[in-house]
């Protein structure tokens, strides 16, 4: 069983029991979080595919640690110009833990309730507003 699913703006395709390097999240280490945003879900074969999520269906996951990825160098130069800039960016991630993919069907929502609407008819006859007439030319 597997899933896709979109956390931080990211797509991933996640498994039970998987470990994901995904973009810095604003969870403390050991807090399990919880991602709705299934896009797809797939269980022994059967494919569901969300428009854009699959209703009721999320992805169950425990925060392991934050840490930071390898340093990328910028280097920029401009021939015979003597111009050099080397600039360095080392980009925050989050490792998370996949403890379960709960399908559409496990979570229930209550049942939206129909409301009727009244609306009210009139007998009067509306007319079409009357067109401006145009001004004569001054001649000056």
């Amino acid at each position: 069983m597997y899933a896709i699913v979109e956390i931080a703006g990211q797509q991933f395709k996640v498994s039970k029991d998987q470990k994901v390097y995904v973009h810095r999240l604003a969870s403390e280490e050991g807090t399990k979080v919880s991602f709705d945003k299934v896009l797809l879900l797939d269980e022994n074969g059967t494919v569901t595919l969300g428009a854009p999520a699959v209703e009721g269906a999320s992805v169950e996951a425990k925060v392991l640690q934050h840490l930071k990825g390898d340093k990328v160098i910028v280097f920029k130069k401009k021939r015979r110009k003597g111009y050099k800039k080397k600039n360095g960016h080392r980009q925050s991630f989050t490792q998370i833990l996949i403890e379960g993919i709960v399908a559409a069907g496990a979570k229930k929502k209550a049942a939206k309730k129909e409301v009727e609407v009244e609306t009210a008819t009139t007998t009067e006859e509306v007319k079409p507003k009357a067109k401006a007439t145009k001004k004569p030319k001054t001649e000056e």
